[in-house]
Parts: C-alpha cells; structure tokens; sequence
C-alpha cells in the first residue's frame, strides 16, 4: 500500500495521476498544507524540506521497513519503477524522461509558482509590475519549450505516454491565471486536450476535491498565523538534543 500524505495543488496531483493510471492501491493522508500540517515533527522524520507531496511504501520491494520519499519527482521515478510502467527501460528512453523530470521540476514548476504568486498578491503589498512581467513572461518562455518539443513528438518525452507527461500537465491547467493564452501554442493544446481527456488524469486531478478550505470563513488572526508561517520562511534551527 501507498500512503500518499496530500494537498490537493500542481505537485501533489502529479503522483494522484500517476497512481490511478497505473492502478496502484493507495490512501490518501491529509496534509494541510495551510493549516501548517508539513511542519509537525512527524512529518519532519519523512520530509526535511517540509513541503508536500510525501510517500511512503509500506511494502517495499526489498521486503524492509515501510520507505519514505519526498519530492514528486523522486516519488514518480520510484512508482513507476516499481510497477514497471509509464517509465521506459531502455537507456536513451529513460534518460528523455529524466530530462524532463528535471525539467519541469527546476523549471516549470517553481517559475509557474511565482508567477502565480506574485500575480495574486493584493495592492497593499506595493508594485508588484517587474515582478509580474519577470516570471509571466518566464511562464510564457516555457509553454513555448513544450509547445517546440510537442511540435516534434507525440509526447512530452518521445512518442510514449509517460510520467514526464504526468509530471507536467497540472501546472497547465491554470494557464488563465498564469496570464497565458493557450491559442499561442498549437502543439501544446493538442497534447493538453489530449491529457485532459484520459480518464486516468481526470481521476488523478479530482483528488482531494473535497478538501478545499474557504478561506473566507477563516479569522483575521488565523489568515495572519497562516501568512506568518508559510511566507518568507527562513532556515529552520537544529533541534537541541
């Protein structure tokens, strides 16, 4: 079995999609990641870097103790090695999907993250133009890096679905927030429809729909609580034995 401790966002929908197109048994453990659930000290023990998705394996392919992994690539390669899907075995396949695992994971992700983050940040928080157009247009920038490689293969790594797919598609779906126009990028919207349509990815991105928070409801002391711990975080001190 595989516990899956999840916030329904772009990363950890990246392994909820893996899972149900590989058909792997798994349950879902609820990481808050709003309320602060990532930086309890058993969370900790799993993952050091505090942020979500983690998985543990509680039957691991050596027969040992249950396997933490943390980070949705690293999760990814393990699964599907594991299973022996959705990750070829010959050498140059592998590494055209290591590339971009690696891609997606330096590149699309965290400049997709900030772009989203500065485009909602609210007025009080001062001119917030350099920084909008910086990573919109850096968003822009990789859009078109897919829409190039989907212009000369079928997918993201060649002509086999596989988790470089996976690993990519959720940060897509919000391509209106990320300030994009998706007619831009004729290759890229063929592939995106096509990986919208699979039932696989359909049941993988409706993961922990039932798990959103209003926030409207929340309390002036906690929204600040929240803003406190999940923004300009600093290191964390080693804990004093």
């Amino acid at each position: 079995m595989i516990d899956l401790h999840y916030w329904p966002t772009p990363n950890g929908k990246k392994v909820t999609i893996l899972l149900e197109e590989a058909a792997i048994p798994y349950k879902i453990i609820p990481c808050n990641i709003g309320r602060g659930d990532q930086f309890t000290p058993e969370f900790l023990k799993m993952n050091p870097n505090h942020r979500m998705p983690t998985m543990v394996d509680t039957a691991p392919a050596d027969g040992g103790e249950p396997l933490a992994i943390f980070e949705s690539g690293a999760i990814m390669m393990y699964l599907a090695e594991k299973v022996g899907k959705f990750y070829p075995q010959d050498m140059r396949g592998r590494y055209a999907v290591n590339e971009w695992l690696i891609w997606q994971m330096a590149n699309q992700g965290p400049k997709s993250g900030e772009c989203g983050h500065f485009r909602r940040l609210d007025a009080s928080k001062g001119d917030q133009t350099y920084a909008i157009t910086r990573f919109t247009d850096e968003v822009n920038r990789l859009y078109g890096v897919l829409n190039n490689r989907l212009y000369v293969s079928k997918y993201v790594a060649g002509d086999q679905y596989t988790i470089a797919d996976m690993i990519c598609y959720p940060w897509t779906v919000n391509w209106k927030a990320q300030g994009q126009d998706i007619e831009e990028f004729k290759y890229f919207k063929r592939w995106f429809e096509e990986m919208g349509a699979r039932p696989g990815v359909q049941r993988g991105m409706a993961v922990g729909s039932d798990m959103a928070e209003d926030q409207s409801k929340l309390s002036q002391e906690e929204k600040d609580r929240r803003a406190k711990m999940l923004y300009n975080q600093r290191a964390r001190p080693v804990p004093v034995r």
